[in-house]
C-alpha cells in the first residue's frame, strides 16, 4: 500500500490527507501529521473522501445530449457546446438570464475563479453555492 498526499474536496477549508492506494485503486485515508490546516485531523466527511472514487455511478467522461438522450463526448465537444449554450442564453435573454451555482467541493481558489468568470465573462452577479459554513 503506498500513500499520496492530497487535499481534501468536501470543503475550502484545504485539509491535507493520504490517500492510502493499493493495487492502484484508492482503498482508504489518513490524515497529515503535519498539515498547517487539519494538523492529523479529518471530520467525518474527510474520513471518507476516498468513497466516491470507484462508485459505479460516477460520471468518468461529459456527456452531451443527442436525439435525446446523453451520450459519451469528448471534453472539446462538450465545453464548446456548454459555451455555446451560455452564449445563445446571454444574447436572447441577457446575461442576467443566467445563474451558476458552484459547490463546497471546489477550493477557495477554484470559487473564485468561478465568481470571476460569472462577473466578468457571463456578465452576471447571479452566483452561489452551496457551502454553508
Amino acid at each position: 500500500m503506498r500513500q499520496v498526499m492530497s487535499v481534501c474536496c468536501y470543503c475550502g477549508c484545504g485539509c491535507g490527507l493520504y490517500l492510502l492506494v493499493e493495487d492502484e485503486r484508492v482503498v482508504g485515508v489518513a490524515p497529515s501529521r503535519n498539515h498547517p490546516v487539519s494538523r492529523n485531523n479529518l471530520c467525518v466527511k474527510g474520513w471518507h473522501v476516498h468513497e466516491f472514487v470507484h462508485h459505479p455511478d460516477r460520471l468518468s467522461k461529459p456527456l452531451v445530449r443527442r436525439g435525446g438522450e446523453l451520450r459519451p463526448a469528448s471534453w472539446d465537444e462538450a465545453l464548446d457546446r456548454a459555451a455555446e449554450g451560455l452564449a445563445q442564453v446571454k444574447e436572447r435573454y441577457g446575461p442576467d438570464a443566467i445563474g451558476v451555482l458552484s459547490s463546497a467541493k471546489c477550493t477557495n481558489e477554484e470559487n473564485f475563479l468561478l465568481q470571476k468568470f460569472t462577473r466578468a465573462v457571463l456578465g452576471t452577479n447571479n452566483i452561489d453555492h452551496c457551502a454553508r459554513l
